[in-house]
C-alpha cells in the first residue's frame, strides 16, 4: 500500500486481501501506520497458498532497501495505479 507514487510504502500480510484493502481505505484503525500516512492505494501484491510462506516473504521484503521495493512495484505497475480501483469492493460491510 502507498499514499502516492514513490511515496510512503506499507508492506503487510493478510488472508483476505479485499477486506484488508477496505480497512485501509476506510481507515478502520485510525491510529495505524496506514491511516496516519494515508496509505490507501494498493500498488502491488503477491499471493501464496501457504500462510507461513507469505509471512516469510513479508519479513524478507521489509528488510529490503527502498529502491528494491520500488523496482518490484514498477516492474508490474510502472504508473503506480491503485489496483483495487477495478475491484468490486462492498464498502457497506466489513467482515
Amino acid at each position: 500500500m502507498t499514499n502516492k507514487p514513490n511515496g510512503v510504502l506499507y508492506i503487510g500480510v493478510t488472508d483476505n486481501l479485499d477486506e484488508r484493502v477496505k480497512e485501509h481505505k476506510l481507515k478502520v484503525y485510525p491510529q495505524s501506520f496506514t491511516a496516519k500516512y494515508n496509505c490507501d492505494k494498493l500498488v502491488y501484491f503477491e499471493e501464496f497458498e501457504d500462510g507461513l510462506e507469505a509471512v516469510e516473504r513479508e519479513k524478507q521484503m521489509k528488510k529490503w532497501k527502498r529502491d528494491w521495493k520500488i523496482n518490484l512495484i514498477e516492474d508490474s505497475n510502472p504508473k503506480w495505479v491503485d489496483i483495487s480501483l477495478n475491484w468490486k469492493l462492498n464498502f457497506n460491510k466489513l467482515r
